[in-house]
């Protein structure tokens, strides 16, 4: 059957079609989608249900004006694969996929909440930081150098390659949010201090530096999009989704997402006054760090390459994740400030207190960019968070 855009109607009709309900079932579906790329429907039978993704030609936030390959769909669901087979207790399981349809079945999480609607609510979520540590130090180790050998990690990269996705991340990570921009979305009350950041050129050069080494430096196979809105958690239970943008990339870009949001969580509560919070969120970052440290610097003790086995190298290996893990910390804080993808934990904020909030993301995020070449020790965060200077521009 040709590609066609799925509507409640089409949903149900494929799901049949491949079998995972009986063609006499009586379903209900709904259209849950809330992204920015995809077509999602919840569908439920008396004794089951699961989720239909299907990818649109187009970015769904902006349409038809912006193209883009469904081949994403391919690739996002063979990232969820191969991260579920090394991390499956992390990991959103994928039921079934059609290449003609460009579709993903998905287990159903709707028993799970969304780890950013917990996070602007507060919540204390249990072992978030070390669940979120151990699902990327045992899927970044697995598909690292360290383990594969070197033709099957190069045929790998080719497997997952990924263009319009990694434009988009280019883009709107490293491009237009230190420029005036079209795609940009800035609240005026920050006008000034994005104008201010794209005259600093000494930040300017920091974010061309990352922006090459994500380019050019495939170490391992990313999830690539690792941010507050695509985990789902509840008691005991954390589940990664939201691949579509996974390639070979820098191992640190998906650490410093991790932790880029959670400091924009920090940048809400330490607004908000809610200091008892912003210093469990910095606990987090904290532990986040440390246990993917320790869990990452133990798998490589068993590299099977004589030759990256050597303890110092593996040292220097880790220092640089952490430098390169805070510069794209701090470009997550810019880019969701200054970009075309906000986050509810700040816009949600009314305009005053937004205003102060952008301000100390802008600033930490400059910090955050600016130190990370020099940084030895997680510890530099801690020192930047009590400082948290008042504008970007300062």
């Amino acid at each position: 059957m040709p590609y066609q855009a799925f509507d409640s109607l089409a949903a149900v009709a494929f799901a049949k079609q491949r079998g995972l309900i009986a063609a006499d079932a009586d379903v209900s579906c709904r259209e849950i989608g809330d992204g920015n790329l995809n077509l999602v429907f919840h569908l439920q039978t008396a004794d089951s249900s699961f989720i239909v993704k299907q990818a649109l030609p187009y970015a769904r936030c902006v349409g038809e004006s912006w193209p883009l390959s469904l081949e994403r769909a391919r690739i996002e669901a063979e990232v969820l694969k191969a991260h579920g087979k090394v991390a499956p207790e992390w990991v959103v399981k994928v039921l079934d996929f059609d290449l003609e349809q460009y579709a993903m079945v998905e287990e159903d999480l709707s028993h799970l909440e969304l780890l950013r609607k917990r996070l602007i609510n507060a919540e204390k979520v249990e072992d978030m930081g070390q669940n979120l540590a151990y699902y990327l130090a045992d899927s970044l180790y697995a598909y690292s150098d360290f383990e594969l050998d070197p033709k099957q990690k190069k045929a790998l990269v080719s497997q997952f390659i990924n263009p319009d996705l990694c434009l988009i991340t280019e883009d709107l990570f490293f491009t237009d949010p230190y420029r005036e921009h079209e795609r940009n979305d800035i609240f005026p009350a920050s006008r000034q201090s994005a104008e201010a950041l794209w005259q600093d050129d000494e930040l300017l050069a920091r974010v061309a530096e990352l922006k090459a080494h994500f380019l050019s430096c495939p170490q391992s196979l990313l999830h690539g999009d690792v941010h507050s809105g695509s985990v789902f958690s509840g008691p005991g239970e954390l589940k990664v989704i939201d691949a579509e943008f996974g390639f070979f990339g820098p191992i640190g870009f998906d650490v410093g997402s991790v932790i880029g949001n959670l400091l924009l969580a920090w940048c809400r509560h330490h607004t908000l006054g809610n200091e008892a919070y912003a210093a469990w969120l910095v606990e987090q970052c904290l532990v986040f760090w440390q246990r993917f440290e320790s869990r990452f610097s133990a798998l490589l003790k068993g590299s099977k390459d004589v030759a990256l086995v050597n303890t110092r190298y593996q040292r220097r290996f880790v220092a640089k994740v952490l430098q390169d893990t805070l510069g794209y910390a701090g470009t997550e804080l810019i880019r969701r400030t200054l970009g075309l993808a906000h986050v509810a934990d700040i816009t949600s904020l009314d305009d005053e207190l937004r205003a102060k909030a952008e301000q100390k993301a802008l600033s930490l995020g400059k910090a955050l960019v600016l130190a990370s070449d020099e940084v030895t020790s997680i510890g530099l965060l801690s020192e930047l968070l009590k400082k948290a200077p008042v504008s970007a521009a300062a």
